[in-house]
């Protein structure tokens, strides 16, 4: 590949989703080179800083240093607008973990501000640029199973076993549709497109909780779930398609996670969205048992970080990167939209849209694209 100058790029958010983010931001995209992190507990910065042989910063430190380009957003979701709004403001480039915002007005303001800015803004998940995602979007736009005409996502959790574990998940945004439907909405949108309106029921079932695991300080207090743990709803897409989605962490923790798509000539099943990896599989017509599909891409691994590298790679092209706020924004209004269609017992009608992204071309599978580095895949 041609020559290129590495995109300089700080982390705001030292806590367990960083530690991924980071191998592989230092490892295995080569655009990138990360310069800093920052985070309110200091021992997480410092825990973050010594790992990886990077400097320990203030958010200030981080917003007047003119060498960086991009600035990593993975704070908790009740953070994200105001360290998403200073960024923007400090005319840095931005990479923001999901959600984008717990609000339609909130996120709208600062997609707005990203104009304003001129800057590129590109949000979570980007699992949908790994192996399984885009080995099905490749045989879905291919024809395999002929035309889709509907689509079914369905995601099982034990919304009291991951307080315990994981105490966001109790609080706003940290519920089954925004913390994890979205994988699933995205994984859907980047194939599919757009939707044109969706209804939905949504519930907090049982909010009132008490502290179980008998090793922690909190045992036996009372806390208040404030995040939905069952979520249903149905949709239409732009182009015709029905789609409906069943998220309930009212359930048992061993998920059994699944999209299916049904099409005019056959039915593929794609693995759970929130990994990079999986087996794709479809039943065609004239046949009863499902059969395991070739992958098409790279990236089977754990590869967050993709995103991040992919929006460098953009800002380096002078193209829009495919984990885009605007398709970032339509998969918040749909969930959310569910929200609101419960409350008001009407259908949601849905006043974003985007483009559906480029997929990723073939050719990465393993460690080589086409004799070049694993890189040029997004970097096309």
């Amino acid at each position: 590949m041609a020559k290129f100058q590495k995109v300089k790029v700080a982390v705001v958010g030292c806590g367990m989703i960083s530690e991924i983010y980071l191998t592989n931001m230092t490892q295995n995209f080569e655009i990138l080179e990360v310069v800093g992190c920052c985070d309110i507990i200091k021992e997480r910065m410092e825990r973050r800083a010594t790992q990886f042989n990077i400097k320990q910063m203030t958010i200030e430190e981080i917003l007047n240093d003119k060498s960086i380009e991009l600035v990593l957003n993975i704070t908790d979701p009740v953070n994200h607008n105001l360290v998403s709004t200073q960024v923007l403001n400090a005319g840095k480039h931005l990479y923001s973990e999901k959600p984008i915002d717990l609000s339609i007005e909130a996120a709208r303001g600062l997609a707005q501000l990203a104009d304003k800015q001129g800057l590129l803004f590109g949000n979570a998940p980007d699992t949908f640029m790994g192996e399984a995602i885009q080995t099905a979007r490749f045989y879905i736009d291919a024809g395999l199973i002929g035309e889709v005409t509907s689509v079914y996502a369905t995601l099982n959790r034990d919304a009291g076993i991951l307080a315990e574990r994981f105490p966001f998940t109790a609080f706003p945004g940290g519920g089954i549709g925004l913390d994890v439907g979205v994988y699933y909405t995205t994984a859907l949108l980047s194939i599919l497109g757009p939707v044109k309106h969706v209804a939905g029921f949504v519930q907090t079932r049982n909010p009132e909780r008490t502290h179980f695991l008998p090793n922690r300080d909190n045992f036996g207090e009372k806390f208040t779930l404030q995040a939905e743990n069952l979520v249903v709803g149905s949709f239409e897409f732009v182009n015709g398609i029905y789609g409906s989605m069943t998220f309930n962490s009212c359930c048992i923790q061993n998920e059994l996670p699944q999209i299916v798509m049904y099409g005019t000539e056959g039915i593929l099943y794609m693995p759970d969205p929130n990994r990079f990896g999986g087996e794709v599989k479809v039943i065609l017509k004239g046949h009863t048992e499902p059969v395991t599909l070739q992958p098409t891409h790279g990236f089977a691994e754990n590869s967050r970080g993709i995103g991040p590298a992919e929006l460098a790679w953009a800002l380096r092209r002078g193209r829009k990167p495919r984990t885009s706020k605007e398709m970032a924004f339509h998969g918040l209004e749909l969930l959310l939209g569910l929200y609101d269609s419960c409350e008001t017992k009407k259908f949601y009608e849905m006043t974003s849209t985007f483009e559906r992204p480029e997929p990723i071309p073939r050719g990465y599978l393993g460690k080589n694209y086409m004799g070049s580095t694993p890189e040029a895949g997004i970097a096309i």
